[in-house]
């Protein structure tokens, strides 16, 4: 057909979602991947990339809307990047989600189990706790917000649905001080300027941790900046820098200053009480992360009596969380002051069955693996890559008789479960929790089984202090 061409105009049915929200329709044997409409619209189409298979394309005219549309609530959407899906129900993008973990589990994972739960979020605005904020050169100093989508063009935003206000003060105050004080932005491509990112905490209390990442050492006029930032942020406990003077997509260096007050805020999160410093994990949406984490010491299903190793454990939080109806629990993070933060949070809690050592994922479970620790149950949060070949080849090794996997991107959680498969674990449990509502990312917790294979294994049981764990750096509990 002559529209099956770029730039070519055809009439669609979107009869499903893909995995970034996007509605997918079918003409004579292609898959069309459609921006901006939803499932039983019917639409023209502008396709913009034509492959053998697939195409992808943009909604010039709605022709029969869907009941689940509305009138998007932000002034910045679709230009920023940060929220995908502002034109549907809060209801319809549950069901998305909930299809999107059920399809790569089935196409991708080879499983049959179906995805019934989705735990939605009680308050889908204003729910992140921590904000990173890019700046690029621009007119009155420079331009402070998100970028655009699929690029690295900033947005200014003065104003952020997903966001705590006090991040927006601190970005519209770092905006005043630049414009004020005439401060250089940072240029990406030349590797010139100096404000790169604007990075804010906030905790249950309003408190806010503010960080600027600098190209350079220092800032000129910080007396300044601090006492804007003060007056912005009431609540502000400490104002840091961070050096970041390498032409990286990274956001933080690793060197930072204190400014003023403290390098450090304090949350509170499952009943525990958890320190954060900047470059700490710590889900960005903490009152799904409770329903998250609740959701992952069920799938553990402790008695009081067993071992937990738990992977990617950031500053303890589902460590803490396991300890307090495990036996034992070893938490393992490659980031040093992670780990430094989470024994200080185990002791803080007074939880002394705990332990953390500093290595990353795939070493810790390896050496522990090798040294014959048995642990009853592993829990593993990775990143958005999922688990290396390493981390399930020495799972396998230990032969827990669960795995309990936290997951923010269903396509490698699926992978992985099937090559955990193949080392004797079958999925029992599968549940999609909300963490991030208004955007294309789901969370997924679930509970693979080693069932009677590992139902005769022999437990070693022993303190992580009799091991000789030379090259970790352990946590102080």
């Amino acid at each position: 057909m002559a529209e099956l061409r770029k730039n070519g105009l055809v009439k669609l049915k979107i009869e499903n979602w893909s995995g970034d929200g996007s509605g997918v329709a079918r003409l004579d044997g292609l898959v069309v991947f459609v921006k901006g409409a939803l499932v039983g619209e019917t639409c023209m189409v502008r396709l913009e990339t034509v492959h053998k298979n697939a195409a992808w394309g943009h909604m010039e005219k709605l022709l029969e809307p869907s009941p689940a549309r509305v009138e998007p609530d932000c002034p910045y959407y679709p230009r920023c990047g940060g929220c995908q899906l502002r034109h549907m129900t809060y209801a319809e993008e549950l069901q998305m989600k909930r299809q999107k973990v059920q399809d790569a589990l089935t196409r991708i994972g080879g499983q049959t189990v179906t995805v019934e739960t989705i735990h939605g979020a009680q308050e889908p605005e204003r729910y992140r706790n921590k904000a990173q904020f890019p700046v690029e050169p621009g007119e009155n100093g420079g331009k402070v917000g998100f970028f655009r989508a699929g690029s690295h063009q900033v947005i200014p935003v003065e104003h952020c649905l997903l966001q705590k206000p006090e991040a927006d003060a601190a970005a519209n105050a770092v905006r005043q001080w630049m414009r004020t004080c005439q401060i250089p932005a940072y240029e990406e491509r030349a590797h010139r300027g100096l404000i790169r990112h604007v990075y804010v905490r906030t905790n249950r209390a309003g408190e806010s941790l503010i960080c600027l990442v600098v190209n350079g050492e220092r800032v000129p006029s910080e007396k300044s900046l601090i006492s804007r930032l003060r007056a912005a942020c009431p609540k502000a406990v400490g104002i840091l820098l961070n050096v970041n003077t390498k032409k990286t997509n990274v956001i933080l260096g690793e060197r930072y200053r204190l400014l003023w007050g403290q390098d450090f805020l304090m949350d509170e999160l499952c009943g525990l009480t958890f320190r954060l410093s900047v470059p700490s994990f710590y889900q960005v949406n903490r009152e799904q992360a409770e329903v998250l984490y609740g959701r992952a010491l069920a799938f553990a299903e402790l008695t009081g009596k067993e071992t937990v190793v738990d992977l990617y454990c950031g500053v303890g939080t589902i460590s803490l969380v396991m300890a307090k109806r495990a036996g034992k629990v070893i938490g393992a993070e490659i980031v040093p002051e992670a780990v430094a933060d989470a024994g200080e949070n185990a002791r803080r809690n007074g939880l002394t069955n705990a332990e953390f050592i500093c290595a990353d994922a795939g070493q810790a479970v390896a050496e522990l693996a090798r040294r014959g620790l048995r642990p009853d149950v592993v829990s593993v949060d990775p990143p958005r890559k999922g688990l290396s070949q390493a981390v399930i080849d020495a799972i396998g090794q230990m032969e827990p008789s669960k795995v309990v996997y936290v997951s923010c991107d269903p396509a490698t959680l699926a992978r992985d479960v099937k090559l955990l498969g193949e080392k004797g674990y079958r999925l029992t449990q599968t549940e999609a929790v909300d963490l991030f509502p208004r955007t294309g990312h789901v969370e997924t917790v679930v509970q693979l089984s080693k069932g009677e294979i590992n139902s005769k294994k022999v437990r070693v049981e022993f303190p992580l202090e009799d091991m000789d764990m030379s090259g970790f750096q352990k946590g102080t509990t």
